[in-house]
């Protein structure tokens, strides 16, 4: 009990340090509106949450790293930081949406980007030190505090986009829905209504979104040292395309006012991707009158975990994005990426248990290009390689990762169309103890694909034919 009351202490002590910072008025330049904005309310929901989080673990986790105590929490705050080997979805998974929920929250109360990210990356940091009595971790501070942005911002926008425009479902329900994909904006709007609605406009970006429920088929399987496998699984694949190029006036003056989000998960192994990247710094260019695109610095994590293995990263990376017309009305859309990040890797269900795989600097690099026919057809490609361990910690060992996923789409009618998949997964590894290891994983799958419209996501600026 002398423990509990130490620990709330410390957070009201900490909170009160806050406070200074109250409720302000300020200017959003790049909406050029007036806008209330909050730090205190979202510091004090990340604080709390944490509050919550930690005594919740140490009630049911069964674990006594959240024997949270004053001595603990000024040991972590002089001591060293680590690098920490809990289980991967952990780390990868649940450290970054627990820092997208700090974003949510920090974004909901009128924030801008910049401003939401420092707060993340204070409240992630805040965990490390008083969630649990462990020393402070590297790789979770990563994880969290700057992943936690990179998921929190697509996730924060797209509950906006949901509220803000109808497509034909009832506003309560989009409501909910919002604060499903973002809790921290849920949590405000039901504590304060439209306050701050006028910080945030998304100037009505262009966008593709499209729903894909099927089944997948193992066609080459070559596990490795994975203790576990399934041929066949079902799988539910979301993604969206947020800010695509080519519409007039829309502009690119806030980070990730271009993002692609995607989420995958699959019956025989749960979360299989999850992947939110956009241009953090940069800005339109034009080629012609068939190509429009943007180029700039571009922030990206990924999570990735098919039946075999295990990766995750976070990274920055120099690419562009684009649309060109073609004859016949077709048109590209593609996206390259270049760039190195933070990441690590392991095999799924190994001999091993799930806390070994290791980190290291990753060279990575992304591709993705989709041609449409008339609104009626695409075919679909993108493919991800991580080279860990080869830049530095090489002596950690080395994993190389290869995934290619090929999809063509046809539109049946309206938003409703069916379409067939291929992906292809590979890992490369070696390690100075356990040698070298290679796993290879195809599948071949028939979905139902939901579009977003009736049609692709491609970008109309071309003037009308003179009759």
């Amino acid at each position: 009990m002398r423990a509990n009351r130490s620990i709330f202490r410390a957070h009201a002590a900490a909170l009160s340090l806050l406070i200074g910072a109250s409720t302000a008025v300020a200017q959003d330049r790049s909406d050029d509106v007036t806008a209330d904005k909050s730090v205190v309310i979202p510091a004090f929901e990340i604080i709390a949450f944490d509050l919550l989080l930690s005594n919740y673990n140490r009630r049911f986790s069964g674990s006594s790293d959240y024997d949270v105590s004053a001595a603990s929490m000024r040991r972590n705050l002089h001591g060293p930081w680590v690098v920490d080997n809990d289980p991967f979805k952990i780390n990868q998974f649940a450290h970054p949406y627990q820092g997208a929920l700090y974003h949510g929250a920090a974004r909901s109360a009128g924030l801008n980007y910049w401003e939401s990210a420092a707060l993340t990356f204070a409240g992630s940091a805040w965990w490390e030190i008083t969630g649990e009595k462990t020393p402070p971790s590297r790789n979770d501070q990563i994880a969290s505090g700057i992943a936690g942005s990179l998921l929190g911002e697509p996730l924060f926008r797209m509950a906006h986009l949901l509220l803000s425009h109808d497509g034909g479902v009832p506003y309560v329900w989009r409501e909910w829905g919002a604060a499903a994909i973002s809790p921290g904006l849920g949590l405000n709007r039901l504590m304060f209504g439209s306050r701050f609605d006028a910080a945030f406009s998304d100037h009505d970006p262009a966008y593709h979104g499209r729903l894909r429920i099927g089944t997948n088929h193992a066609t080459e399987q070559a596990v490795g040292t994975s203790t576990k496998f399934k041929p066949n699984e079902l799988e539910l694949d979301y993604a969206l395309d947020y800010g695509l190029p080519g519409k007039p006036d829309y502009s690119y003056r806030r980070p990730f006012d271009y993002f692609n989000f995607r989420a995958v998960v699959s019956s025989a192994n749960g979360i299989q991707n999850l992947a939110a990247g956009g241009l953090l710094v940069g800005t339109d260019y034009s080629l012609g009158d068939m190509h429009r695109g943007i180029w700039g610095l571009y922030a990206n994590y990924d999570y990735l975990a098919p039946q075999l293995y295990h990766i995750s990263a976070t990274s920055l990376s120099l690419g562009t994005t684009g649309q060109w017309w073609l004859p016949l009305d077709v048109a590209v859309q593609a996206t390259g990426l270049a760039g190195i990040g933070y990441a690590a890797a392991s095999t799924a269900h190994g001999v091993a248990d799930d806390r070994d795989y290791h980190y290291g600097t990753a060279p990575r690099l992304g591709l993705a290009w989709r041609l449409t026919a008339s609104d009626r057809a695409s075919a679909d490609i993108s493919a991800q390689k991580y080279f860990l361990g080869r830049v530095a910690n090489r002596s950690a060992g080395r994993d190389d990762i290869s995934r290619i996923d090929t999809a063509l789409t046809w539109r049946v009618t309206g938003r409703h169309a069916i379409g067939m998949k291929y992906v292809w997964s590979h890992r490369s590894a070696s390690y100075p103890v356990i040698g070298d290891r290679r796993q290879t994983l195809a599948t071949a799958g028939i979905f139902y694909t939901l579009l977003g419209e009736d049609g692709f996501g491609v970008v109309d600026w071309r003037a009308p034919p003179v009759h």
